[in-house]
């Protein structure tokens, strides 16, 4: 029996590698590299990670830049209240308090003038004081509710924008979210409003329709129009919400983007599809979230009221007492719900924000753009809005937006 060291190839004898001084078998490299490389791989340094580690998506700010779950977009949109509570918080608070007092002026005025009105009026005057008033009520109602338009639509533009810079790692005041704003508030405004309007128009048509098959057909009508109140009711409220969830990012892309209403409802109608429930789930989710949280804090107030006007006037009399301690505690519940909805209207806001750039991150790699941002800022390079949708966006030679 030979030894196979002694074995060789047909044609030529095997080269002879002499073993090395450590005793391990050399290691060959790639053909015509030349001799074994035998020494040790040169040590990491101390703590540094492996060369294959994973490391995390960068959080310069509000949001990790990757694709959100649900845990952080939900977290994300609490925080905001927290994380730079004047131009969010107090604005939605300022907001509020203005609404309500111009509507209680607006609306409560004329109301409590024609009542007093109607006391000392003869009998002949009373219809046409009530049609009056009525008519009047409208009016008022009518131009306090665009108030409530434009100041609820300058608001969520206030919000997007916070969102959009946070995420950033931006921390603005409210002049320098204003700047940001600029130029499109008249636009989320203009929104709002055809929202309101088409809104309002789909529940007239299906009213008028119901009054007329009750006024022309008699009984028969009243069957119909039951029918046509109850399923024409619930097919406009899935249609209003399927509508609705499409063109929730239309104040996003107004703000972030920066594009006209039409454009804004196109790219939200795009950035949902294949995402419809998603974006529906999260904004029920938080809207149920809100809503039980609102309900169980205000409570107890509303139940201590009752039972505090019940002990202090228990027969129903009326005094002076009695009157003073509703009119606190009326005052009390006012202010608990305007500080319930100045922080339901942050937070539902910028979980809408969110969505918009959750949606724009796993579609179009935002997260990739604005990571590139954001390292270019570090090192002091002007750079594009990150956000427009556009070849030139997060590129040095791009200027600045505003």
């Amino acid at each position: 029996m030979t030894d196979d060291h002694n074995w060789s190839a047909p044609g030529g004898p095997a080269p002879q590698v002499p073993p090395s001084a450590s005793g391990t078998p050399p290691v060959y490299g790639p053909p015509g590299t030349g001799a074994p490389n035998n020494a040790p791989p040169s040590p990491a340094p101390p703590g540094a990670p492996p060369p294959s580690a994973w490391t995390p998506p960068p959080k310069p700010g509000l949001i990790p830049l990757r694709p959100l779950d649900l845990g952080t977009l939900l977290g994300a949109a609490f925080r905001v209240l927290r994380r730079n509570p004047r131009p969010t918080f107090g604005v939605a608070l300022l907001v509020q308090v203005v609404v309500t007092v111009v509507s209680l002026i607006v609306i409560g005025g004329p109301t409590i003038a024609s009542l007093l009105r109607l006391q000392t009026a003869a009998p002949e005057d009373e219809s046409a004081i009530v049609a009056g008033t009525v008519a009047f009520g409208l009016f008022s109602a009518a131009l306090a509710g665009l108030l409530g338009f434009v100041a609820n639509a300058w608001l969520q533009g206030i919000i997007v924008i916070e969102v959009a810079r946070a995420t950033l790692g931006e921390k603005l005041t409210l002049s320098g979210l204003w700047g940001h704003a600029k130029g499109r508030v008249g636009a989320l405004v203009g929104w709002s409003l055809i929202v309101g309007l088409a809104l309002g128009a789909a529940v007239a048509i299906l009213v008028l329709a119901v009054v007329a098959l009750v006024s022309t057909l008699g009984p028969l009508g009243i069957g119909l129009g039951v029918f046509l109140g109850i399923f024409g009711g619930f097919g406009l409220l899935v249609v209003a919400v399927w509508i609705s969830t499409k063109l929730s990012l239309v104040p996003s892309a107004i703000m972030i983007e920066r594009v006209r209403i039409r454009a804004a409802m196109a790219r939200s109608w795009s950035l949902t599809r294949g995402f419809f429930w998603r974006v529906f789930g999260i904004q029920l989710l938080v809207g149920a979230i809100l809503g039980i949280a609102m309900n169980v804090i205000s409570a107890p107030f509303s139940i201590a009221g009752a039972i505090l006007g019940a002990l202090v006037d228990p027969t129903g009399a009326g005094t002076q007492t009695a009157v003073t301690v509703v009119v606190i505690v009326y005052i009390v519940q006012l202010v608990i719900t305007l500080v319930l909805s100045a922080i339901a209207a942050v937070i539902s806001t910028a979980a809408s924000s969110l969505i918009y750039l959750d949606l724009r991150m796993r579609k179009e790699g935002l997260d990739l753009r604005l990571t590139a941002y954001v390292e270019a800022q570090q090192t002091g390079t002007d750079l594009a809005n990150p956000y427009l949708p556009d070849s030139t966006a997060g590129t040095p030679s791009a200027p600045p937006v505003a």
